[in-house]
């Protein structure tokens, strides 16, 4: 395939792209694959889990603008383009039982009309492959869970010249892809390696809160070697100061056993239109030499 490569990530909130898939898009980036992250909202109700800024009054007044700048700083430490979406964040809504989501919110829009932003993304940028998140949203945050359907419903119409006549001239994308890079499989991997040199793992309580609630076991179709981008997908979300504390549980696994027992970014397969043998090793099987 001589065309240039195009893979486009759709995410629910600035942050989610570092967490999710982010050593496989610094990956792709180096091999000169143009990449492009799809945030849906803005991130306004995240609540502030650095304990270091927790009850700082200009970012509490400012977070819009200081997450839209994290997102910006961690783009280009991935080497990714990225663009808004626009929607407002809906916040993770807590208690029993759970309140009304806010009015105007994400997860409260139309999913058809809810696609439209995406579909005409989609016809712009013009991916072959596209990542999102599963129909539990990776895990059941409203917003990651409307990210899911906005994505579907444009990887769909994208190509179709009947739907959204106003959003472009049609591009079909070939594949598309659930980030499954939290799954049981990786997670015992590195508990059981963590325990096995002596060293405390993060994960014990992961474990237990799978075992709890019966967590489903994804198929996952496609492992990504990224190991040595792993050090980029740290300091991009690192880059997120208000959302992750640099001395926390992300950071706690150390990176040489990260990579020797683990070192690759996994998918689920969702969508594919070229042929394809499982599992793959590579987002653009099929497409590379079509």
């Amino acid at each position: 395939m001589t065309e240039q490569l195009r893979l486009m990530a759709v995410h629910a909130h600035p942050d989610d792209e570092s967490s999710k898939g982010a050593a496989t898009m610094a990956k792709y980036v180096s091999e000169g694959v143009d990449v492009l992250v799809a945030t849906c909202t803005g991130g306004e109700r995240g609540s502030i889990l650095n304990p270091k800024l927790q009850g700082d009054p200009y970012i509490e007044e400012h977070i819009h603008e200081v997450r839209a700048k994290e997102m910006d700083e961690a783009r280009q430490i991935l080497g990714v383009k990225q663009e808004w979406l626009g929607f407002v964040d809906s916040g993770l809504p807590e208690g029993d039982p759970l309140p009304p989501l806010p009015d105007g919110c994400f997860a409260l829009q139309d999913v058809e009309a809810a696609a439209e932003p995406l579909v005409k993304l989609i016809r712009t940028f013009r991916p072959q492959v596209i990542t999102t998140y599963d129909e539990n949203g990776g895990y059941p945050h409203p917003d990651h869970i409307m990210t899911h359907k906005i994505s579907v419903v444009a990887f769909e119409a994208a190509g179709d010249p009947e739907k959204y006549p106003e959003a472009g001239e049609p591009w079909q994308p070939q594949k598309l892809y659930y980030n499954q890079g939290f799954n049981r499989a990786r997670t015992v991997a590195l508990h059981e390696a963590l325990l096995a040199r002596g060293l405390d793992s993060p994960y014990a309580e992961w474990l237990e809160r799978w075992k709890t609630f019966g967590r489903p076991e994804r198929t996952l179709t496609t492992y990504v070697p990224s190991a040595d981008f792993f050090e980029i997908r740290d300091k991009a979300l690192i880059a997120h100061r208000t959302q992750i504390d640099p001395d926390g549980g992300w950071f706690r696994v150390p990176m040489d056993i990260q990579k020797e027992v683990w070192p690759t970014e996994e998918y689920e397969l969702a969508k594919s239109l070229v042929d394809t043998s499982l599992p793959e090793d590579d987002l653009f099987a099929g497409i590379r030499n079509n």
